[in-house]
């Protein structure tokens, strides 16, 4: 399968040490493929340089040993009212999602509680270790 991570989700595998999520991203990358936006690498680190400044090599690092296909996002979002986000600022996440067509996208924001979309199954940290684990 194809998974994406959206930002939230990155940054509790990067800055916190969750046993649990660590264990969900060795998964995904052992037997999956992950797939990351170049929007949700910059927003990754953007929230750290404003959050976590003294973690900022250490999310270089991470990043640089991460095996993921980038994927680009949209330039230009045609349709915003296809699907309705809350936070204007998620519809990037969910259209280079949608536009990379991955399989599941795993998020802790509550901004995508309220989608319904066929592909890609949205979905939190906890159900897909739930699901798939």
């Amino acid at each position: 399968m194809r998974i994406m991570l959206d930002t939230n989700v990155l940054i509790s595998v990067v800055m916190f040490d969750s046993k649990k999520l660590k264990n969900m991203l060795l998964n995904i990358c052992d037997k999956h493929t992950l797939v990351l936006s170049a929007y949700i690498i910059q927003e990754l680190k953007e929230v750290t340089g404003r959050k976590f400044p003294s973690k900022r090599k250490s999310l270089i690092e991470f990043l640089s040993k991460l095996p993921y296909e980038l994927e680009y996002e949209p330039l230009i979002i045609v349709d915003k009212e296809i699907i309705k986000v809350r936070d204007s600022k998620d519809i990037p996440v969910l259209y280079s999602a949608i536009t990379s067509k991955v399989d599941i996208l795993i998020t802790g924001d509550k901004d995508f509680e309220d989608i319904t979309i066929e592909k890609p199954e949205i979905i939190t940290p906890s159900e897909f270790l739930e699901k798939y684990l």
